[in-house]
């Protein structure tokens, strides 16, 4: 399921600049986009806000205020925020799956770019700026760099 205008224009507008707007968050490095990947020439960043249901960032705060409520969550399990630099071709990366157990995902777009995400049945749901992507991630799916932007930036939350 979709769902544009996740946020408010106030909430989305401060995540932006606290987060991509802003040249002080950290992002590290990853050298393989996942497990599944063959090509070693597929990395991204990420900033790991929580792991395994424990904070691994002192950002938590800032982003559970919307979450929980707008979800309804029991427990979050992960919550990390995803850069896939621009490439001078659009490359799907390997599909895979998140966790093997029954959970909830949503990706949120924190900009609009001509990447995506493209789920197990073969559909390709385009990343928009504060658009919200519902998906079961224990179904193979697979993410996708951009083309005409600077880069592909989503939160992707696994939860209860």
């Amino acid at each position: 399921m979709v769902e544009d205008n996740f946020l408010n224009q106030k909430q989305f507008s401060d995540l932006e600049n606290y987060t991509i707007n802003n040249d002080y968050f950290p992002f590290y490095l990853q050298r393989k986009v996942n497990t599944e990947q063959k090509n070693n020439n597929d990395y991204y960043f990420t900033h790991l806000i929580l792991n395994e249901g424990v904070k691994t960032s002192n950002d938590f705060d800032n982003f559970i205020f919307f979450l929980k409520e707008k979800l309804n969550v029991k427990a979050f399990i992960r919550i990390k925020i995803n850069i896939y630099p621009s490439t001078s071709e659009l490359v799907n990366h390997a599909p895979h799956i998140d966790y093997d157990f029954p959970h909830k995902g949503m990706i949120l777009g924190l900009n609009s770019c001509d990447g995506y995400t493209t789920l197990q049945d073969g559909t390709k749901i385009g990343s928009v700026k504060n658009r919200a992507l519902y998906f079961d991630p224990s179904k193979p799916h697979s993410s996708s760099s951009c083309t005409n932007a600077q880069f592909r930036a989503n939160i992707n939350m696994n939860y209860f």
